[in-house]
């Protein structure tokens, strides 16, 4: 069983330590150095800082330096491409021939494909035409072998509607194209929203993690975003991170929380015994 980890949206703030991302960040990486077996890679799929700045990504590395797994990363709204490419060079990261941070890499008989829908300076996702035929050309350069896309931006809508839409109808539009008949993408990953969910685009699965900064609160009622409310919009709940499990013909995504919980049940009896009794 091959399994890969993603972790996303960790939010890193050299500025604004109280908001705790730096020991979230440390509480996933245990967990997933716990994790059996082991996972051959960790994907950081955007959001890895607060600002962007050279400071913040020096901070990062830092903490990474701790991680069970070599961590490839990409691009999320909050990210500045120079710096972060100062401080995460080739192999763990690359750029396509636009400078878009977009690359691609083996991880025993899985493909990751790394993909950048960052304008910068703005929040909302974007894919422009280069971007989309890279990914297109990268897809078909290998046909065969069972990949996995990831996006910081997810393409489909969350229900919180704040956060709606992530991504612009022109770019999710390109997405569409690069990935619709193309049977050997067995995942499609993404980040973003701060909470875990799932959709159907393009005749895939975007499969979204939970967060390792603070998650965004459950809340799908009408918001008027020119008039705020008092609303709670984000909550302390534990961080999370996603694991892709790899069968060799198969891909399941289980959505973990990271922390330290009570173990009441320990495997002291053969099941077969169990179902028995």
């Amino acid at each position: 069983m091959l399994t890969i980890a993603q972790i996303t949206d960790l939010h890193i703030a050299t500025a604004a330590p109280r908001l705790g991302n730096a020991e979230r960040l440390r509480t996933v990486l245990a967990a997933i150095a716990a994790l059996r077996p082991r996972p051959a890679a960790i994907f950081a799929s955007g959001d890895l800082t607060e600002t962007g700045t050279p400071e913040e990504y020096a901070a990062l590395r830092d903490i990474l330096k701790g991680a069970p797994s070599p961590v490839y990363v990409g691009m999320g709204n909050h990210d500045l491409r120079a710096p972060l490419l100062a401080a995460f060079p080739a192999p763990l990261t690359g750029v396509d021939d636009h400078g878009f941070v977009q690359y691609a890499v083996d991880v025993g008989d899985l493909r990751v494909v790394m993909c950048d829908t960052v304008e910068e300076g703005r929040a909302e996702g974007a894919f422009c035409e280069a971007r989309a035929e890279w990914l297109a050309r990268t897809l078909d350069a290998a046909p065969r072998r069972p990949t996995v896309v990831i996006v910081h931006h997810p393409p489909i809508p969350c229900g919180i509607q704040w956060m709606d839409p992530t991504f612009e109808a022109a770019g999710a539009g390109r997405l569409a194209v690069a990935l619709r008949g193309r049977t050997h993408v067995v995942g499609v990953l993404s980040g973003h929203v701060h909470r875990a969910f799932h959709g159907p685009f393009a005749g895939h699965t975007v499969t979204v993690s939970a967060a390792s900064a603070l998650q965004l609160t459950l809340d799908l009622t009408p918001i008027d975003r020119r008039v705020p409310d008092g609303r709670e919009i984000l909550r302390g709940e534990p961080p999370g991170f996603a694991l892709l499990a790899w069968d060799g013909g198969r891909l399941t995504t289980h959505h973990c929380v990271a922390g330290t919980f009570p173990n009441p049940v320990t495997y002291d009896t053969p099941f077969e015994a169990v179902r028995r009794t």
